[in-house]
This record gives C-alpha cells, structure tokens and sequence, in this order.
C-alpha cells in the first residue's frame, strides 16, 4: 500500500481511537459500540502496515537496529494493551453485554484493569505518533514518499 493511503489510514484510526477513548462525550453505550468497532479499525490500520512488520521482524536479529527493535517492542506493547483494554471493556460492558444476554462477575477486577489498561494504551499511542513523527510531517507536506515508517 502506498504511504499516502496508509497516512489516510493511520489518521483516520487515531481520530476514532480518540473518539472512542472518551466515553463522557459519546455516552456509555456508544464508548461500549464503537469501541468493538475500533477492533475493525485496528486491524485495517494493521494490515495496512503489514509489511512494514513482517520485514521489521525479518530483519530484527540479521541487521540488528535499537530503533527497528524499538519499534517492533513499543508495537507489541500496543497490541496487547489494545488487546487487554478490549477484553477488558467487553467484561464491564452494561450495554453490549446485556444486548447479547450476559454477565460478566468480577466488575471490580475488570474495570480497574481496563481504565489501567486504556491509559497505557494511550500513552503507548502518543510515543507511537512522536516516534513516526518525521514521517507523518513528510507525508502531509509532500503527499508522497517512501514506504518505509521512520
């Protein structure tokens, strides 16, 4: 894919993260919803980007690189805060959960763990933009570029 696109890609899944990522403007339910959509979201934005990963990884112990390795650690650290705040939420969840004719024991592990989990996430994800930084400037000022991530 192009890097044009996959700046496309990348903006449009942060500015859904960060609409779901703030429940008291959308309201429980809608937080809860999108939230399961932000899934769809994720993975569009990762595959997007596949190729960047299965070559990071292919190269990270044959051209060894503190930045590449970097990269690969801080996205592995996404994914699974990604992953255990949407587990998480799913478990606390009063609207999905109760469409779907289930309860979930155990609130006061679940939401503690996922607020937890949902701030990392966020932290991760503003070392994630300022690390790709240079080339999200370059995208926006030349539309076109390598597509190779910084």
């Amino acid at each position: 894919m192009d890097a044009k696109k996959n700046l496309v890609i990348d903006i449009l899944a942060l500015g859904a993260y960060a609409v779901v990522a703030n429940p008291v403007f959308t309201g429980i339910a809608v937080h809860e919803w999108a939230g399961l959509g932000l899934v769809v979201v994720f993975l569009v934005h990762t595959a997007a980007h596949v190729d960047w990963a299965v070559d990071a990884v292919r190269t990270a112990y044959r051209d060894p690189s503190w930045v590449r390795r970097g990269n690969l650690v801080l996205d592995a650290l996404i994914v699974v805060g990604f992953m255990v705040a949407t587990v998480s939420g799913l478990m606390v969840s009063g609207t999905v959960l109760q469409v779907l004719g289930l309860y979930v024991p155990g609130y006061f592990f679940w939401d503690p763990l996922h607020a937890i989990a949902a701030k990392l996430l966020l932290a991760l994800l503003v070392v994630h933009v300022a690390v790709h930084a240079r080339w999200i400037v370059r995208m926006a000022r030349k539309g076109k570029g390598d597509d190779e991530l910084d």
